[in-house]
């Protein structure tokens, strides 16, 4: 009889990890505030919100109400036909806190079915315009998620989706975005963008890009001009702007959506991760009425698609009762208190001859040394010291809960200080 361990080790796949050689698993029995226990009775302070999406922590007692309070009404209804008030008082308060432009909202499974959306929007916008345009531009060091379409707009030679070009859609990619969120604007950083909208402008049914900070692609913060230049070229051009929030969206950065940095509003915003607290797989797609209308008058006369989950009324409820939480607990302050401590905490490690840069941006910090780290040896490491930290490739980061108190964060970066000192560890 095998171990739970065990069993996971020979029966369960987990996210990039061998069934061959598997990493080391490390089992969690519960989660309180921003804590993970394992069974062994082991506490870890999360700086991960669980892949950024746990804003208030675990085990929240209004979204625990929230979810078990709906649970004695419905837990789910076909979308098809039928609506239901959580839906319309979540797709209610998403268009009062975004941009006034984005007045329309598809409720989706997760956030990379939101990118699957929002270009399936984007081609049916331009078919039902009588236009062929199917080629989308996007960014080098870009990540959108793992299906199909969205794969197709990832970094094709420098993420983890290489393996599968020559079968995925061709797109545009453009180089540059190399002026850092605080560093001086250069005249002629939009060159090599501008130069790829005008010449294939005919054929780019939209641009699609996270907004200011690219997460999974190595965690870069670029200038908010690229976004205002990027914006004017579209408008320039006739071509839509999808802006890819779903991990930047409900203040991560700063700004209650990254785009704000820039004061631009796109065609179609992509929500996810945080939506829900956490608490479960959900997302949301924000279009112009342009863009619905548009969509709405082509041949087929309506958007194609529809899945299974759409609207979710738990997720809708939960998702509500998070959005409240943002507002009462006042989320500007608590970024900007994470964001001080991540710089006093973590910037004097640039001295540290393995660390190649420190970057930090709101309740972001980033800590990138000089060659790919040893997962399993660092990841021992931190369990050791009682946090959860989850680097990859070169880069050790945070991205805490916003309801972590000084003395957790302190635990965090006390572990990365302690981490960078010693390249037995970090490299193995």
């Amino acid at each position: 009889m095998f171990s739970d361990i065990e069993f996971d080790q020979r029966h369960i796949w987990h996210p990039y990890t061998s069934m061959i050689q598997p990493l080391p698993c490390y089992p969690v029995s519960s989660a309180q505030n921003v804590s993970l226990y394992l069974q062994d009775g082991t506490e870890l302070v999360d700086g991960m919100s669980s892949w950024w999406a746990a804003i208030h922590g675990y085990n929240h007692p209004k979204l625990n109400q929230a979810a078990s309070q709906q649970l004695t009404k419905m837990a789910h209804v076909m979308f098809g036909g039928i609506t239901h008030q959580p839906a319309t008082e979540l797709c209610r308060r998403l268009i009062e806190i975004t941009e006034p432009e984005l007045e329309t909202v598809f409720l989706a499974d997760s956030g990379s079915v939101a990118v699957e959306v929002a270009m399936k929007m984007a081609l049916q916008y331009w078919q039902s315009k009588g236009e062929r345009r199917h080629q989308f531009l996007a960014l080098r060091h870009g990540y959108h998620g793992d299906t199909f379409g969205a794969m197709s707009v990832c970094d094709p030679q420098n993420s983890m989706h290489s393996l599968y070009q020559g079968f995925l859609p061709q797109n545009l990619f453009a180089d540059g975005m190399d002026i850092p969120f605080s560093g001086e604007w250069q005249e002629g950083a939009m060159e090599h963008f501008s130069r790829l909208m005008e010449r294939h402008q005919q054929e780019i049914a939209a641009v699609i890009l996270e907004p200011i900070v690219q997460g999974a692609g190595g965690m870069r913060f670029y200038h908010p001009e690229y976004l205002k230049g990027i914006r004017q070229l579209c408008d320039k051009y006739q071509i839509l702007m999808i802006t890819d929030e779903i991990a930047t969206g409900f203040g991560r950065t700063g700004k209650l959506f990254a785009c704000q940095h820039a004061g631009i509003s796109p065609d179609i915003q992509c929500v996810g991760k945080a939506l829900t607290g956490g608490y479960m797989t959900f997302s949301a797609v924000m279009t112009t009425r342009n863009v619905a209308n548009v969509i709405s008058q082509g041949e087929a006369g309506c958007f194609m698609h529809g899945p299974t989950f759409m609207a979710n009324p738990l997720a809708c409820a939960v998702a509500c009762a998070s959005l409240d939480l943002l507002a009462e607990n006042h989320w500007q302050s608590q970024v900007a208190q994470i964001a001080d401590a991540l710089e006093q905490g973590l910037r004097p490690l640039e001295d540290s001859p393995y660390v190649h840069q420190v970057r930090v941006l709101g309740a972001i910090g980033v800590v990138e040394v000089v060659k790919p780290i040893n997962m399993a040896s660092l990841q021992k490491f931190f369990v050791a010291r009682g946090v959860w930290i989850r680097p990859f490739g070169k880069l050790i980061y945070l991205m805490p809960p916003y309801i972590i108190q000084p003395a957790q964060l302190s635990l965090l970066i006390d572990a990365i200080r302690h981490a960078v000192s010693r390249p037995d560890i970090l490299f193995g």
